[in-house]
């Protein structure tokens, strides 16, 4: 069997680098973990996960089937930040019976879709 990863990064692209480099640090609170001049890697949780930003002179318009989701007991204080620090929200947060969720979505200066959300059942991640 193979060795586990060390960590996971998800890298988006984006068209103006200071202003999404803005809305993670200041509107969501990342962590810068590394500059790499036209690219800034975020912690998003612990040393595990990571989000990546760098600019691309032409970029992709953002993917409209991509949902960067952020997992929180705090989904009722995060739509509270996020307005607070002056950023608009798709709507508040919300009971999704479906997927057993409660949850809101926002979307980055770029447009991709960004939603914080709690699972119903605390062991979601315990197969």
């Amino acid at each position: 069997m193979s060795e586990p990863f060390d960590a996971q990064i998800t890298f988006l692209y984006s068209r103006d680098l200071s202003r999404s480099a803005h809305f993670y640090e200041e509107v969501l609170g990342f962590d810068l973990a590394l500059d790499q001049g036209s690219c800034r890697i975020y912690r998003v949780t612990g040393t595990d996960a990571y989000l990546g930003i760098c600019y691309g002179e032409g970029a992709p318009e953002a993917s409209r089937g991509l949902i960067f989701t952020m997992v929180t007991a705090d989904v009722d204080g995060w739509y509270a930040r996020i307005l607070e620090r002056g950023w608009s929200c798709e709507h508040a947060p919300r009971r999704n019976e479906t997927y057993g969720i409660f949850h809101f979505f926002l979307r980055d200066p770029d447009g991709y879709r960004i939603e914080i959300q709690r699972f119903d059942r605390a062991d979601w991640n315990r197969a």
